[in-house]
């Protein structure tokens, strides 16, 4: 009498690790891309808070701080921001500076360090650029 043997076939085996595999390759691209977009929001709302500060100094002072150029956001006198609160996930209070050169106008900037493709940046009319797009 044999014995029938219980277990799987090198075909289902097979099967199984196509399977896996095809779930692999759809799996990571969208990983990928949702932990780009969560980076860049990151930037994003940083950014959109800096500026929101930036413009209640410009209601008070009828111009916009005139720092050297790429100077740092955290401990400004122009602001209440403290290094700790630009702190996130992906990027932490160095990763921001703040340009004016004419008192009207100002671009910020959180910078890629390898993180986003490119620096991600503010103007004063709300206009993003660069990061992941």
């Amino acid at each position: 009498m044999r014995k029938k043997q219980a277990g799987f076939s090198l075909v289902e085996l097979m099967i199984v690790l196509v399977i896996i595999g095809i779930l692999a390759a759809v799996g990571v691209p969208i990983y990928t891309s949702n932990m780009n977009k969560a980076r860049q929001s990151e930037a994003d709302a940083t950014l959109g808070t800096i500026r929101t500060d930036l413009r209640v100094y410009y209601a008070e002072h009828e111009e916009y701080p005139n720092p050297y150029d790429g100077a740092a956001v955290a401990g400004a006198a122009w602001n209440n921001i403290l290094a700790s609160d630009l702190d996130g996930k992906y990027f932490d209070n160095t990763n921001y500076t703040y340009t004016s050169t004419d008192g009207t106008d100002f671009t910020l900037t959180c910078a890629a360090n390898g993180i986003l493709n490119a620096d991600r940046t503010l103007n004063a009319a709300g206009v993003f650029s660069g990061g992941m797009d």
